[in-house]
Protein backbone atom coordinates (compact mmCIF):
# COMPACT_ATOMS: atom_id res chain seq x y z
CA UNK A 1 0.00 0.00 0.00
CA UNK A 2 2.69 2.20 0.63
CA UNK A 3 4.44 1.33 -2.93
CA UNK A 4 1.33 2.83 -4.44
CA UNK A 5 1.10 6.05 -2.51
CA UNK A 6 4.44 6.71 -3.12
CA UNK A 7 4.05 5.93 -6.94
CA UNK A 8 0.82 7.91 -7.26
CA UNK A 9 2.67 11.08 -5.24
CA UNK A 10 5.27 10.68 -7.79
CA UNK A 11 3.15 11.40 -10.38
CA UNK A 12 1.40 14.11 -9.16
CA UNK A 13 4.14 16.06 -7.33
CA UNK A 14 7.10 15.47 -10.05
CA UNK A 15 4.97 17.50 -12.11
CA UNK A 16 3.46 19.96 -10.01
CA UNK A 17 6.84 20.40 -8.37
CA UNK A 18 8.98 21.18 -11.20
CA UNK A 19 7.51 19.91 -14.71
CA UNK A 20 4.94 21.58 -15.09
CA UNK A 21 6.12 24.72 -13.87
CA UNK A 22 9.01 24.68 -16.01
CA UNK A 23 6.59 23.68 -19.25
CA UNK A 24 4.45 26.20 -18.89
CA UNK A 25 6.97 28.82 -18.71
CA UNK A 26 8.76 27.41 -22.02
CA UNK A 27 4.85 27.50 -23.46
CA UNK A 28 3.39 30.94 -22.16
CA UNK A 29 6.76 32.84 -21.21
CA UNK A 30 5.66 36.01 -19.30
CA UNK A 31 1.95 34.88 -17.98
CA UNK A 32 3.00 32.11 -16.13
CA UNK A 33 1.75 32.36 -13.41
CA UNK A 34 -1.78 32.72 -14.49
CA UNK A 35 -1.23 29.90 -16.69
CA UNK A 36 0.19 27.26 -14.14
CA UNK A 37 -2.90 28.48 -11.59
CA UNK A 38 -5.01 27.66 -14.99
CA UNK A 39 -3.49 24.12 -15.63
CA UNK A 40 -3.60 23.53 -11.65
CA UNK A 41 -6.99 24.51 -10.70
CA UNK A 42 -8.42 22.46 -13.96
CA UNK A 43 -6.94 19.47 -13.11
CA UNK A 44 -7.67 19.86 -9.77
CA UNK A 45 -11.71 20.22 -10.62
CA UNK A 46 -11.28 16.54 -12.26
CA UNK A 47 -9.49 15.08 -9.18
CA UNK A 48 -12.51 16.86 -7.33
CA UNK A 49 -15.19 15.16 -9.34
CA UNK A 50 -13.05 11.56 -9.85
CA UNK A 51 -11.59 10.81 -6.27
CA UNK A 52 -14.86 10.07 -5.35
CA UNK A 53 -16.59 8.76 -8.01
CA UNK A 54 -14.05 6.34 -8.54
CA UNK A 55 -13.97 5.24 -4.87
CA UNK A 56 -17.54 4.59 -4.71
CA UNK A 57 -17.19 2.40 -7.72
CA UNK A 58 -14.44 0.53 -6.07
CA UNK A 59 -16.75 -0.09 -2.80
CA UNK A 60 -19.10 -1.77 -5.47
CA UNK A 61 -16.63 -3.86 -7.73
CA UNK A 62 -17.06 -7.38 -8.09
CA UNK A 63 -13.97 -9.46 -9.65
CA UNK A 64 -12.21 -12.40 -8.92
CA UNK A 65 -8.98 -10.29 -8.26
CA UNK A 66 -10.90 -8.00 -5.29
CA UNK A 67 -12.62 -4.58 -5.18
CA UNK A 68 -9.65 -2.32 -5.11
CA UNK A 69 -6.99 -4.34 -7.31
CA UNK A 70 -8.55 -3.79 -10.85
CA UNK A 71 -8.66 0.28 -10.23
CA UNK A 72 -5.08 0.46 -8.89
CA UNK A 73 -4.43 -1.28 -12.07
CA UNK A 74 -6.44 1.07 -14.39
CA UNK A 75 -5.39 4.25 -12.64
CA UNK A 76 -1.71 3.27 -12.63
CA UNK A 77 -1.91 2.14 -16.31
CA UNK A 78 -4.11 5.50 -17.74
CA UNK A 79 -2.04 7.74 -15.27
CA UNK A 80 1.35 6.50 -17.32
CA UNK A 81 -0.46 7.16 -20.64
CA UNK A 82 -1.27 11.10 -19.47
CA UNK A 83 2.31 11.33 -18.38
CA UNK A 84 3.67 10.46 -21.78
CA UNK A 85 0.78 12.71 -23.72
CA UNK A 86 2.80 15.40 -21.71
CA UNK A 87 6.27 14.55 -22.44
CA UNK A 88 5.61 15.35 -25.54
CA UNK A 89 3.00 18.31 -25.15
CA UNK A 90 4.00 21.67 -26.99
CA UNK A 91 1.22 23.54 -26.93
CA UNK A 92 -0.78 24.60 -23.32
CA UNK A 93 -3.78 23.00 -24.37
CA UNK A 94 -2.10 19.68 -24.91
CA UNK A 95 -0.45 20.34 -21.03
CA UNK A 96 -3.85 20.53 -20.13
CA UNK A 97 -5.73 17.77 -21.58
CA UNK A 98 -2.57 15.49 -19.92
CA UNK A 99 -2.49 16.80 -16.39
CA UNK A 100 -6.39 16.14 -16.14
CA UNK A 101 -5.84 12.46 -17.60
CA UNK A 102 -3.40 12.49 -15.39
CA UNK A 103 -5.58 13.84 -12.11
CA UNK A 104 -8.63 11.35 -12.85
CA UNK A 105 -6.89 8.11 -13.78
CA UNK A 106 -4.22 8.23 -10.83
CA UNK A 107 -7.14 9.36 -8.60
CA UNK A 108 -8.76 6.14 -9.47
CA UNK A 109 -5.56 4.37 -8.07
CA UNK A 110 -5.41 6.60 -5.08
CA UNK A 111 -9.11 6.52 -4.38
CA UNK A 112 -8.95 2.76 -3.99
CA UNK A 113 -5.24 2.45 -2.10
CA UNK A 114 -6.34 4.77 0.07
CA UNK A 115 -9.90 2.61 1.34
CA UNK A 116 -7.59 -0.30 1.67
CA UNK A 117 -6.50 1.55 5.56
CA UNK A 118 -9.92 1.55 7.20
CA UNK A 119 -10.51 -2.24 4.80
CA UNK A 120 -7.26 -3.37 6.94
CA UNK A 121 -6.03 -1.87 9.74
CA UNK A 122 -7.23 -1.74 13.49
CA UNK A 123 -8.47 1.24 14.65
CA UNK A 124 -5.36 1.17 17.22
CA UNK A 125 -2.83 1.24 14.69
CA UNK A 126 -4.23 4.09 12.00
CA UNK A 127 -1.79 6.84 13.60
CA UNK A 128 1.24 4.58 12.64
CA UNK A 129 -0.82 3.22 9.76
CA UNK A 130 -1.04 6.68 8.22
CA UNK A 131 2.36 7.68 9.07
CA UNK A 132 3.57 5.35 6.39
CA UNK A 133 1.18 6.45 3.96
CA UNK A 134 2.47 10.05 4.81
CA UNK A 135 5.55 8.60 4.24
CA UNK A 136 4.67 7.27 0.84
CA UNK A 137 2.91 10.79 0.31
CA UNK A 138 6.59 12.93 0.93
CA UNK A 139 8.83 10.36 -0.41
CA UNK A 140 6.99 10.79 -3.68
CA UNK A 141 7.39 14.89 -3.40
CA UNK A 142 11.14 13.76 -2.91
CA UNK A 143 11.62 11.38 -5.82
CA UNK A 144 9.02 12.96 -8.23
CA UNK A 145 11.29 16.21 -8.08
CA UNK A 146 14.51 13.98 -7.94
CA UNK A 147 13.82 12.30 -11.09
CA UNK A 148 12.12 15.52 -13.04
CA UNK A 149 15.19 17.06 -12.43
CA UNK A 150 17.90 13.94 -12.78
CA UNK A 151 16.52 13.00 -16.32
CA UNK A 152 16.80 17.05 -17.45
CA UNK A 153 14.07 18.28 -19.24
CA UNK A 154 10.71 17.92 -18.95
CA UNK A 155 9.99 14.88 -21.82
CA UNK A 156 12.99 13.06 -19.82
CA UNK A 157 11.14 13.91 -16.20
CA UNK A 158 8.49 12.92 -17.42
CA UNK A 159 8.78 9.37 -18.67
CA UNK A 160 11.07 8.63 -15.76
CA UNK A 161 7.69 9.60 -13.55
CA UNK A 162 5.41 7.12 -15.81
CA UNK A 163 8.02 4.30 -15.53
CA UNK A 164 8.27 4.74 -11.48
CA UNK A 165 4.28 4.68 -11.45
CA UNK A 166 4.15 1.80 -12.83
CA UNK A 167 6.88 0.17 -11.12
CA UNK A 168 5.60 0.90 -8.16
CA UNK A 169 1.99 -0.95 -8.29
CA UNK A 170 3.61 -4.41 -9.32
CA UNK A 171 3.98 -5.60 -5.88
CA UNK A 172 0.62 -4.80 -4.70
CA UNK A 173 -0.92 -6.16 -7.50
CA UNK A 174 0.84 -9.10 -6.81
CA UNK A 175 0.42 -9.72 -3.07
CA UNK A 176 -2.32 -7.43 -2.11
CA UNK A 177 -4.68 -10.95 -1.02
CA UNK A 178 -7.54 -8.37 -1.64
CA UNK A 179 -10.94 -10.05 -1.09
CA UNK A 180 -13.70 -10.00 -3.24
CA UNK A 181 -16.99 -9.10 -2.28
CA UNK A 182 -19.03 -11.95 -2.75
CA UNK A 183 -22.71 -9.92 -2.66
CA UNK A 184 -24.08 -8.43 -5.31
CA UNK A 185 -24.37 -4.40 -4.86
CA UNK A 186 -27.84 -3.17 -5.68
CA UNK A 187 -27.59 0.13 -8.18
CA UNK A 188 -29.71 2.41 -8.33
CA UNK A 189 -28.20 5.95 -9.88
CA UNK A 190 -30.74 8.54 -8.00
CA UNK A 191 -29.35 6.50 -4.09
CA UNK A 192 -25.88 6.09 -5.75
CA UNK A 193 -25.73 10.08 -6.77
CA UNK A 194 -27.01 11.23 -2.98
CA UNK A 195 -24.75 8.91 -1.51
CA UNK A 196 -21.83 11.63 -1.98
CA UNK A 197 -23.65 13.81 -0.09
CA UNK A 198 -22.73 13.46 3.68
CA UNK A 199 -25.50 15.29 6.05
CA UNK A 200 -23.17 17.93 8.52
CA UNK A 201 -26.18 17.45 10.93
CA UNK A 202 -26.14 13.33 10.48
CA UNK A 203 -22.29 13.10 10.66
CA UNK A 204 -21.27 16.10 12.28
CA UNK A 205 -17.38 14.92 13.28
CA UNK A 206 -17.07 13.95 8.89
CA UNK A 207 -18.18 17.63 8.71
CA UNK A 208 -15.49 18.59 11.03
CA UNK A 209 -12.76 16.05 9.76
CA UNK A 210 -13.60 17.08 6.37
CA UNK A 211 -13.57 20.93 7.03
CA UNK A 212 -10.33 20.98 9.29
CA UNK A 213 -8.14 18.82 6.10
CA UNK A 214 -9.55 21.77 3.46
CA UNK A 215 -8.95 24.73 5.61
CA UNK A 216 -5.42 23.25 6.63
CA UNK A 217 -4.50 21.90 2.61
CA UNK A 218 -5.75 25.18 1.48
CA UNK A 219 -3.10 27.51 3.39
CA UNK A 220 -0.23 24.71 2.80
CA UNK A 221 -1.47 25.11 -1.16
CA UNK A 222 -0.62 28.80 -1.41
CA UNK A 223 2.55 28.13 0.63
CA UNK A 224 3.45 25.91 -2.07
CA UNK A 225 1.77 26.63 -5.22
CA UNK A 226 5.04 29.08 -6.14
CA UNK A 227 7.76 27.48 -5.05
CA UNK A 228 10.14 27.86 -7.89
CA UNK A 229 9.10 31.05 -8.43
CA UNK A 230 9.83 32.21 -5.22
CA UNK A 231 13.27 30.72 -5.58
CA UNK A 232 13.66 32.52 -8.53
CA UNK A 233 12.29 36.07 -8.07
CA UNK A 234 12.31 36.33 -4.30
CA UNK A 235 15.18 34.41 -2.99
CA UNK A 236 17.16 34.75 -5.87
CA UNK A 237 19.12 31.10 -6.02
CA UNK A 238 21.37 30.73 -8.67
CA UNK A 239 19.54 27.29 -9.79
CA UNK A 240 16.22 27.66 -8.75
CA UNK A 241 15.62 23.77 -9.92
CA UNK A 242 18.42 22.62 -7.84
CA UNK A 243 16.89 24.69 -4.84
CA UNK A 244 13.81 23.72 -4.89
CA UNK A 245 15.03 19.94 -4.69
CA UNK A 246 17.13 20.67 -1.86
CA UNK A 247 14.21 21.83 -0.16
CA UNK A 248 11.43 18.94 -0.82
CA UNK A 249 14.76 16.33 0.19
CA UNK A 250 14.98 18.45 3.22
CA UNK A 251 11.33 18.99 4.16
CA UNK A 252 10.46 15.32 2.70
CA UNK A 253 12.95 13.95 5.06
CA UNK A 254 11.68 15.69 8.01
CA UNK A 255 7.99 15.16 7.34
CA UNK A 256 8.54 11.48 7.11
CA UNK A 257 10.30 10.94 10.53
CA UNK A 258 7.81 13.54 12.44
CA UNK A 259 4.62 11.79 10.24
CA UNK A 260 6.28 7.92 11.62
CA UNK A 261 6.92 8.87 15.21
CA UNK A 262 3.72 11.34 15.66
CA UNK A 263 1.81 8.31 14.41
CA UNK A 264 3.69 6.05 16.49
CA UNK A 265 2.92 9.05 19.87
CA UNK A 266 -0.40 9.49 18.98
CA UNK A 267 -1.47 5.84 18.77
CA UNK A 268 0.77 4.84 21.85
CA UNK A 269 -1.16 7.91 23.89
CA UNK A 270 -4.89 7.17 21.80
CA UNK A 271 -5.24 10.76 21.94
CA UNK A 272 -5.22 12.62 18.36
CA UNK A 273 -6.48 16.15 18.40
CA UNK A 274 -3.80 18.12 20.44
CA UNK A 275 -1.45 16.43 17.70
CA UNK A 276 -2.99 18.73 14.66
CA UNK A 277 -3.69 21.52 17.00
CA UNK A 278 0.08 21.96 17.35
CA UNK A 279 0.88 20.67 13.82
CA UNK A 280 -1.08 23.76 12.76
CA UNK A 281 0.95 25.86 15.04
CA UNK A 282 4.62 24.75 14.24
CA UNK A 283 3.45 25.06 10.37
CA UNK A 284 1.96 28.73 11.27
CA UNK A 285 5.07 29.41 12.39
CA UNK A 286 7.24 27.95 8.59
CA UNK A 287 5.19 30.54 7.07
CA UNK A 288 5.64 33.19 9.00
CA UNK A 289 9.16 32.33 8.17
CA UNK A 290 8.85 32.18 4.71
CA UNK A 291 7.45 35.93 4.98
CA UNK A 292 9.95 37.86 6.63
CA UNK A 293 13.15 35.89 6.26
CA UNK A 294 13.61 35.75 2.27
CA UNK A 295 17.46 34.21 2.64
CA UNK A 296 18.04 30.84 1.02
CA UNK A 297 19.24 29.96 4.97
CA UNK A 298 15.75 31.05 5.95
CA UNK A 299 14.00 28.87 2.79
CA UNK A 300 16.08 25.89 4.57
CA UNK A 301 14.70 26.56 8.08
CA UNK A 302 10.73 26.81 7.48
CA UNK A 303 11.78 23.41 5.35
CA UNK A 304 12.56 21.71 8.53
CA UNK A 305 10.08 23.85 10.57
CA UNK A 306 7.16 23.16 7.60
CA UNK A 307 8.30 19.09 7.90
CA UNK A 308 7.88 18.69 11.66
CA UNK A 309 4.37 20.03 11.49
CA UNK A 310 3.04 18.64 8.18
CA UNK A 311 4.42 15.30 9.38
CA UNK A 312 2.38 15.36 11.95
CA UNK A 313 -0.59 16.47 10.43
CA UNK A 314 -0.53 14.25 7.57
CA UNK A 315 -0.15 10.77 10.08
CA UNK A 316 -2.73 11.88 12.92
CA UNK A 317 -5.41 13.42 10.43
CA UNK A 318 -5.31 10.79 8.30
CA UNK A 319 -6.16 8.18 11.47
CA UNK A 320 -8.62 10.41 12.82
CA UNK A 321 -11.00 10.42 9.63
CA UNK A 322 -11.00 6.70 9.45
CA UNK A 323 -12.52 6.82 12.77
CA UNK A 324 -15.68 9.23 11.77
CA UNK A 325 -16.12 7.54 8.41
CA UNK A 326 -19.79 6.89 8.23
CA UNK A 327 -20.42 4.23 5.57
CA UNK A 328 -18.63 0.61 6.71
CA UNK A 329 -19.64 -0.29 2.82
CA UNK A 330 -18.61 2.77 1.32
CA UNK A 331 -14.80 3.53 2.68
CA UNK A 332 -13.57 4.40 -0.25
CA UNK A 333 -16.73 6.82 -1.46
CA UNK A 334 -16.47 8.68 2.03
CA UNK A 335 -12.78 8.94 1.37
CA UNK A 336 -13.23 10.24 -1.97
CA UNK A 337 -15.60 12.98 -0.74
CA UNK A 338 -12.51 13.68 1.85
CA UNK A 339 -10.25 14.05 -0.89
CA UNK A 340 -12.34 17.01 -1.51
CA UNK A 341 -10.69 18.70 0.52
CA UNK A 342 -7.32 17.51 -0.96
CA UNK A 343 -8.51 18.64 -4.72
CA UNK A 344 -11.10 21.82 -3.65
CA UNK A 345 -7.90 23.53 -2.39
CA UNK A 346 -5.93 23.49 -5.60
CA UNK A 347 -8.87 24.66 -7.15
CA UNK A 348 -8.81 27.96 -4.65
CA UNK A 349 -5.70 28.33 -4.24
CA UNK A 350 -3.97 29.85 -7.55
CA UNK A 351 -7.36 32.10 -7.53
CA UNK A 352 -5.93 33.21 -4.21
CA UNK A 353 -2.13 32.94 -4.83
CA UNK A 354 -2.15 34.64 -8.11
CA UNK A 355 -3.40 37.93 -7.45
CA UNK A 356 -1.59 38.31 -4.09
CA UNK A 357 1.45 38.18 -5.73
CA UNK A 358 1.14 40.03 -8.80
CA UNK A 359 -0.48 43.42 -6.80
CA UNK A 360 -1.17 42.56 -3.15
CA UNK A 361 1.98 42.81 -1.67
CA UNK A 362 3.91 39.50 -3.22
CA UNK A 363 5.30 36.81 -1.24
CA UNK A 364 4.87 38.48 2.39
CA UNK A 365 1.24 38.92 1.87
CA UNK A 366 1.37 35.44 0.31
CA UNK A 367 2.95 33.39 3.04
CA UNK A 368 1.01 35.29 6.07
CA UNK A 369 -1.92 34.59 4.33
CA UNK A 370 -0.70 31.07 4.13
CA UNK A 371 -0.45 30.42 8.06
CA UNK A 372 -3.63 32.34 9.12
CA UNK A 373 -5.41 29.73 7.21
CA UNK A 374 -3.84 26.85 8.13
CA UNK A 375 -4.16 27.60 12.24
CA UNK A 376 -7.70 28.17 11.39
CA UNK A 377 -8.14 24.77 9.70
CA UNK A 378 -5.68 22.83 12.67
CA UNK A 379 -8.11 24.80 15.62
CA UNK A 380 -11.28 23.37 13.66
CA UNK A 381 -10.25 19.67 14.72
CA UNK A 382 -11.49 20.51 18.43
CA UNK A 383 -14.86 20.47 17.22
CA UNK A 384 -15.02 16.94 16.59
CA UNK A 385 -16.61 14.62 19.55
CA UNK A 386 -16.02 11.37 18.73
CA UNK A 387 -12.13 11.46 18.70
CA UNK A 388 -10.09 12.42 21.85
Amino acid sequence: MGLVNLGTYVAFFGPLAVLLPQQTEAIVGDGKETALAVVTGIGAVVSMVANPLFGALSDRTRSRFGRRVPWVTAGSVVGALGLTILSGATAFWQVVVGWCLVQASVNASLAAITATLPDRVPVAQRAWAGGLVGLGQTLGILVGAGLAIAFGGTRGGYLACTVFLLLSAVPYLVRSHDEPITARPVFALGPFVRSFWISPTQSPDFAWAWLTRFVVNLGNGIATLYLLYFLTDAVEVDDPEGGVFVVIALNSVVVAISAVLAGRWSDHVQRRKVFVIWAGVIMAAAALLLAFWQTWPGVLVAAVVLGIGFGAFLAVDLAIITEVLPDEDGFAKDLGVINIANALPQVIAPVLAAPIVLWLGGYTTLYVTAGVIGLVGAVAVVRIRGVR
